[in-house]
């Protein structure tokens, strides 16, 4: 199944959101200009999807987390799919000392403080850790850890396949190791073949949408000064919205 060839579900159709990295403002106007799109192209049915990874580096994790837990619980259309940073907030809660100071290093830091809990730091000691993660776990309502608990690896629609990070290719769509779907880049962006489904995926930014014959990657950097890019798949035609 190649890209041109994949169709959607008959009469639907699909957005896709790259990832979020607690850039709540663009997040909502993300979701305003898909709200724009419908009204100005009116279609029978219609699915977000949201690509993880919606904490860490940005200013407002906390934000975009109970936007998103909202928005699911209020709309059954909008899917919200993990990745590996909020995978890695979900670990430092229940064993901070694994991988605490790799989290706290790539943005950890950042979502604590939009939860209010200072003083995160990445040289943390193991006791500084264990206190870090307990004042976490006070702050974080139950909604929001729900929320992300709940959150599934993977969807389909039709010939699409949504996950967070890639696919292990020559491994079976069912198959595939979580540590994959939420981490994976090589060999999967570098990979040519036909997974059987054209992937839409975030995880590894790119300076503007990146639509190859199997798979699309979504990731346009929007934590790092890039647009947050909306993907919209309609039949077997695709185009972007790019909310700057």
């Amino acid at each position: 199944m190649r890209l041109g060839e994949a169709e959607t579900p008959e009469g639907m159709r699909i957005y896709a959101i790259g990832d979020v990295h607690g850039c709540d403002t663009m997040l909502v106007d993300a979701h305003r200009a898909i709200a724009d799109d419908l009204t100005s192209r009116p279609v029978k049915d219609h699915r977000i999807v949201h690509l993880g990874d919606y904490v860490d580096r940005g200013p407002a994790s906390a934000a975009v987390i109970q936007r998103l837990a909202d928005r699911v619980r209020s709309d059954p259309r909008t899917i919200c799919l993990r990745g590996n940073h909020d995978t890695w907030l979900l670990d430092f809660l229940t064993d901070p000392h694994t991988n605490g100071r790799p989290w706290l290093t790539y943005g950890g830091a950042e979502t604590m403080l939009s939860y209010g809990v200072n003083g995160a730091s990445p040289n943390a000691s193991a006791r500084q850790l264990d206190r870090l993660s307990t004042r976490l776990s006070e702050q974080l309502p139950d909604a929001d850890r729900s929320f992300l608990q709940a959150c599934p690896l993977t969807t389909r629609f039709g010939d699409f396949f949504f996950c967070h990070a890639g696919i292990r290719p020559g491994v079976s769509l069912e198959e595939q190791a979580e540590d994959d779907l939420i981490w994976i880049r090589e060999p999967f962006l570098s990979d040519r073949r036909d997974h059987g489904v054209v992937v839409v995926h975030g995880h590894t930014p790119v300076a503007q949408p990146d639509a190859r014959v199997n798979r699309i990657n979504i990731d346009t950097g929007a934590v790092f000064g890039g647009p947050m890019t909306v993907l919209a798949l309609e039949g077997c035609a695709y185009r972007f919205l790019e909310i700057t």
